[in-house]
């Protein structure tokens, strides 16, 4: 064994050469550890193609680290002495090697890095420098604050990064956001471009029966696999948005259509998160882009404020306000995840095809999670951890730091509002005028009491009505519950028993 100065442990979110525990390695007495470990990929039931990407993307990653000359210990999911877990791997490895120092850069899950901090071991942590604004820096803003509001926030981002701004400061266009321009459904006959594909060579083929042999309990398909592992890869699918997909992405980014499940998205989410794709750079090419004049300010501007400013604050939010932050539960739900969650077999035509491709692909964009599967979740009075637990678990890019804030705040405001000023409840016109799944559909978008009426307009109505006492205080809704007012008592009542009987179909295990 070789003398080994530090020990640097890499985890499988963290696969950046530009990582800021990797930052002055020494090729000749330095050691970069990286393990496979069962508890990590079990803790929820991870999607097969969620996993299958972070293990392939480690062991390239290892590759090309020995590539440059750097000393690799990797731990193989079937390796013998395999421990089962990060701390007790980092351990072992402490033991065998002896290394003077320990190095990690923070961790994206709470649950984790208290597990690391809590091993015994002593620990030289590092900011992960990858993102724009540290932890610290985020407390800092939010001292004193009630609630938090992205928009201010991103306005600091904008300023610290110089993204899209005048000489003078002011944001280019005149304006800081130009959401109100990301709204539009998509029109009949305009074509998506077809998804970039990259085949699995040896090493993902190796993984993916490693995969199928050790998960195969595990919800979602392994057979459609073909997301980029290496930086290379990632780099390619990116090129290929800003060629392809970026120009009509500012328009088109809130729709939603039927077997249509990448539409405009640059689906380098899971890249980014697991350190194949730099933040900044992403962030230069699109100004760029807008500078050279190849996209319209709109597109620019949405997906900037998607990286530097949702992204950048829900991390924020997160450690801010963990451990507590998991147990938020606002409404006092009590009602179990439907089954059909888990395996699409739903009438609701809007739900089976946001699930459908979500267990094919491990995907689907921001609208389909909080206005479809997500607004069911939160008409229906689900319990926020176990719907935080699934979408942990079915998605590609969702590890805890982002996923949690994203479903328990936005999506399900068990939170309260700390993190979104309103609950994102909606009927099914808003799916109706932002997609076509209703056509077709079993249940009828124009109906709200009738037997074939549309599921998400009576639990609409339902939620705002049983949580009146909370919502009709706030300023935002102020709106919704005087057209909730101005509807003859009849109709209120019919509402309220559609609402009902739907419910405990839902608690009888049934689906519709």
């Amino acid at each position: 064994m070789h003398t080994t100065r530090r020990l640097l442990l890499v985890l499988g979110d963290q696969l950046s050469f530009n990582l800021a525990s990797l930052h002055g390695l020494d090729t000749k007495s330095d050691t970069v550890l990286l393990a496979e470990v069962m508890e990590e990929a079990r803790h929820v039931p991870h999607h097969p193609q969620k996993i299958a990407l972070i293990f392939s993307a480690m062991r390239h990653f290892a590759e090309a680290l020995q590539q440059r000359g750097i000393r690799v210990q990797y731990v193989a999911l079937d390796d013998p002495e395999n421990t089962g877990s990060v701390p007790s791997e980092l351990r072992r490895w402490q033991a065998l090697m002896q290394p003077d120092e320990v190095h990690i850069t923070e961790c994206g899950d709470w649950r984790l890095e208290q597990s690391l901090k809590d091993c015994g071991l002593a620990i030289q942590w590092h900011l992960d420098s990858r993102f724009l604004c540290t932890r610290t820096e985020f407390s800092n803003w939010a001292k004193g604050k009630k609630q938090l509001r992205l928009e201010f926030f991103y306005r600091e981002m904008r300023r610290k990064s110089g993204l899209l701004l005048n000489g003078d400061g002011t944001p280019v266009g005149g304006a800081w956001n130009f959401d109100a321009d990301n709204r539009k459904a998509l029109p009949k006959g305009i074509r998506p471009p077809s998804p970039a594909r990259f085949s699995p060579d040896a090493i993902t083929q190796d993984v993916l029966a490693l995969v199928a042999k050790h998960f195969s309990s595990h919800y979602g398909a392994l057979d459609t696999f073909s997301y980029p592992v290496t930086h290379a890869e990632a780099q390619a699918l990116w090129v290929y948005f800003l060629d392809w997909g970026l120009a009509a992405f500012g328009d088109y980014q809130d729709a939603m259509a039927s077997d249509e499940p990448f539409l405009f998205h640059a689906r380098i989410s899971a890249a980014l998160n697991i350190g194949l794709l730099d933040l900044r750079q992403l962030c230069s090419d699109v100004e760029s882009a807008y500078l050279a004049g190849s996209i319209a300010l709109n597109a620019a501007e949405g997906f900037i404020r998607q990286l530097i400013g949702w992204r950048e604050y829900v991390r924020g939010v997160y450690w801010l306000k963990m451990p507590d932050y998991a147990e938020g539960n606002a409404f006092g739900n009590t009602r179990s995840l439907p089954e059909f969650y888990w395996t699409g077999e739903t009438r609701m035509n809007c739900m089976r095809q946001a699930i459908d491709q979500s267990l094919e692909h491990a995907y689907a964009h921001h609208i389909q999670r909080l206005m479809v599967t997500g607004n069911f979740a939160l008409l229906a009075g689900i319990v926020p951890s176990q719907i935080c637990a699934w979408y942990l678990a079915i998605y590609m890019d969702a590890f805890d730091w982002v996923e949690l804030p994203n479903t328990l705040g936005m999506v399900m405001h068990a939170d309260g509002g700390y993190l979104g000023s309103k609950p994102y409840c909606a009927s099914g016109q808003y799916i109706k005028r932002m997609s076509d799944y209703c056509h077709g559909c079993t249940y009828k978008v124009s109906e709200s009491i009738t037997d074939d009426a549309c599921p998400f307009n009576s639990l609409y109505w339902h939620f705002l009505m049983r949580h009146g006492d909370r919502l009709r205080g706030n300023n935002r809704m102020g709106m919704t519950y005087k057209n909730l007012d101005r509807m003859d008592e009849s109709k209120q009542q019919a509402l309220w028993r559609r609402g009902e009987w739907l419910l405990a179909k839902l608690d009888e295990g049934g689906a519709f």
